[in-house]
């Protein structure tokens, strides 16, 4: 899995946000508020996001509604697992990461493992 490119990352985020499905018109009307951009780069750009398994579509009519597969945290869940796989020393790369958590960081991953403990994953 890839990291997104800007536009993708502004389509997504919007998708997360909605916590609905979403036509191609609703995403461009949404983005148009920042930027000029036409329908079918967004239009294009979420068909790369459908065949990229971020996105679900349902036709409706002679267009797709769209809506998100996953949580924003569970893609960004997967990118973290991914990089940590292929880093090399998975303890020595955790090491480095820990080392540089902000009070804020530290006590979200403190809150985290509180609820799902260490010690493995819970029946």
């Amino acid at each position: 899995m890839r990291t997104l490119g800007d536009l993708e990352s502004a389509i997504m985020d919007r998708m997360w946000s909605y916590h609905r499905p979403a036509s191609v018109r609703d995403v461009l009307e949404d983005l148009r508020k920042e930027r000029q951009i036409a329908y079918t780069t967004v239009m294009t750009v979420m068909d790369k996001l459908y065949k990229k398994g971020l996105l679900k579509r349902q036709p409706a009519g002679k267009a797709y509604v769209y809506e998100s597969v996953g949580s924003k945290e569970s893609y960004t869940a997967q990118l973290m697992r991914e990089t940590l796989a292929s880093g090399g020393n998975q303890a020595a790369t955790l090491v480095h990461f820990l080392e540089r958590l902000t009070p804020e960081e530290a006590a979200a991953l403190e809150s985290a493992l509180r609820v799902y403990p260490p010690g493995g994953r819970s029946a």
